[in-house]
């Protein structure tokens, strides 16, 4: 039960946090975030260096990302377990919200 409320006081990911973690199941750096944020979403989603550095430290300080090497001034970024666990809470949370928007979206039309 402690690890849940562990994962739950992080929810819910702002867009841009989600879509970050999303690129970090695999070491990048952060130009590299950027570009695969953008095309992962279809280009709906754009992030910048401030926010996107912004988030990274967030992310390190909370124990979700942590920095796997440092090349030059490139530093590259992966999740962690309890990252992981944070990231599946939000996709369950997403696939809900997806469910529940496709039940009604006939009484919409």
């Amino acid at each position: 039960m402690a690890a849940q409320e562990d994962t739950q006081k992080y929810l819910p990911l702002t867009e841009a946090t989600y879509y970050i973690m999303l690129t970090l199941i695999e070491p990048l750096h952060g130009y590299a975030v950027m570009q695969k944020v953008e095309q992962i979403s279809l280009g709906a989603v754009k992030v910048g260096p401030g926010t996107l550095y912004g988030v990274l430290d967030m992310l390190e300080k909370a124990g979700l990302i942590t920095m796997v090497k440092e090349e030059e001034r490139r530093k590259s970024y992966a999740l962690t377990p309890r990252g992981k666990n944070v990231l599946l809470s939000q996709i369950k949370r997403l696939e809900v919200m997806t469910r529940n928007g496709s039940a009604i979206q006939n009484y919409l039309k």
